[in-house]
């Protein structure tokens, strides 16, 4: 099972490296918006990180003025195909502190058919996003997120959920596609089947990933938990760099080595955020992660058997991919009446999904090795375990570290 599963990693995985990835959040603001009849009122918060995008070296901080015209002349909202003139602001409000809190208030030609738009940051960073919690006219709250390629939402009139009437084959499909236009998460199904020895120990870790994600993805998409849409992506792609250690560990029987570079390399991150060196993620997490990784490399690289042990791990693994599978369906306005459905439906997508990939990868190991055309085993360890470690460096580090 084991040269199977290496057998075909490496195709694929150099496949997604090669492959531009998805983007991922790297800036970020929040949006609060308010329908009252005609008139909506904004609350923008942004972080001082993004605000200092706004001077000319990157690195002063814009004055309350300038950011509040900034905001005026991209942020809006129609009603129909009419402008709705600002009325109020931009007006500064008090904030914590790294933080700026805009108010601006617009007054629609009418209260049907309104529609919110943000084109505020796309234009310094394309990758950026706006988390916006929007309460309509009726009093009901629901969020959506602004980004470069979906700059307008819909409140009232035409603005029900383009998932409100979907089938439940719909939402399955939403599931199976988002795994397979997900290169990070698929890198780390191709991972899971790389360090499984046996077909047992692939059922192991296929099922701690799918209760992990389940869970994580129905608390995610029901508000009860609502993690930083960056610490997400950035998590992510360190279990992909894990996954590949892991099988360099277990290659070289020498897993310390792997785990003090791993660990010391979050560590050094740790360090620069403390510095002030600009890195995004929180210090704790850094230092936690780093802990984690060398805990984790160390207990599979000394154990004979770890397949029972990986099923609590890759548990783990799946609360993170959950959170990363939730930020997908955030995109859209969920229908609130029929999450239950939505879920079930997604979450059975992901599973074939997954599962079609395995099963995709077992059938090529198949028919490469019926026409004899397998690599050495200790060579494709050593090449397809260093691209899961370096493609999974290369988006962690894109999504830590801020450059400007």
């Amino acid at each position: 099972m084991k040269r199977a599963a290496r057998l075909i990693a490496l195709p694929l995985i150099v496949g997604s490296w090669v492959a531009p990835a998805r983007s991922h959040t790297l800036s970020e603001s929040h949006s609060s918006w308010q329908v009252t009849g005609d008139s909506i009122r904004l609350e923008m918060i942004v972080p001082e990180l993004e605000a200092r995008r706004l001077s000319a070296s990157g690195k002063d901080l814009p004055t309350s003025a300038a950011l509040g015209a900034y905001l005026a002349a991209r942020m809006g909202a129609l009603a129909g195909t009419r402008n709705c003139p600002l009325a109020e602001g931009p007006r500064k409000l008090s904030a914590t502190p790294g933080f700026f809190r805009e108010e601006l208030v617009f007054k629609c030609p009418s209260g049907r058919d309104l529609q919110i738009t943000s084109a505020a940051f796309f234009d310094l960073v394309p990758s950026h996003t706006n988390f916006a919690r929007i309460e309509d006219g009726s009093g009901r709250f629901f969020e959506q997120l602004f980004t470069r390629d979906h700059r307008q939402i819909e409140i009232s009139g035409g603005g029900a959920s383009t998932l409100q009437n979907a089938g439940f084959l719909q939402f399955v499909r939403m599931g199976v596609m988002h795994i397979f236009t997900g290169l990070d998460h698929m890198s780390f199904m191709l991972g899971l089947v790389l360090i499984s020895r046996r077909v047992r120990d692939l059922l192991f870790v296929v099922t701690g990933f799918t209760l992990g994600h389940s869970l994580t993805l129905g608390l995610a998409v029901s508000g009860v938990l609502r993690p930083n849409a960056q610490y997400i992506d950035a998590l992510v792609a360190l279990t992909i760099a894990l996954i590949g250690a892991e099988n360099i560990g277990d290659a070289t029987h020498r897993p310390l080595p792997v785990a003090l570079s791993l660990a010391g390399l979050l560590f050094l991150l740790a360090a620069c955020k403390v510095l002030g060196l600009g890195v995004s993620l929180p210090t704790m997490m850094l230092i936690g992660g780093g802990i984690f990784s060398a805990s984790y490399l160390m207990l599979t690289g000394r154990m004979r058997d770890a397949g029972r042990v990986r099923l609590l791990v890759t548990l783990v693994f799946g609360l993170i991919h959950g959170f990363g599978f939730a930020s997908n369906l955030l995109e859209m306005r969920l229908p609130t009446n029929r999450l239950a459905e939505l879920l079930v439906g997604f979450n059975l997508g992901v599973e074939i999904g997954q599962v079609t990939v395995v099963l995709g990868a077992l059938a090529v190991v198949w028919a490469m090795t019926r026409l004899r055309l397998g690599v050495p085993r200790p060579l494709f360890t050593d090449v397809a375990a260093a691209f899961l470690v370096g493609e999974g460096l290369f988006w962690f580090l894109g999504r830590t570290i801020v450059v400007g």
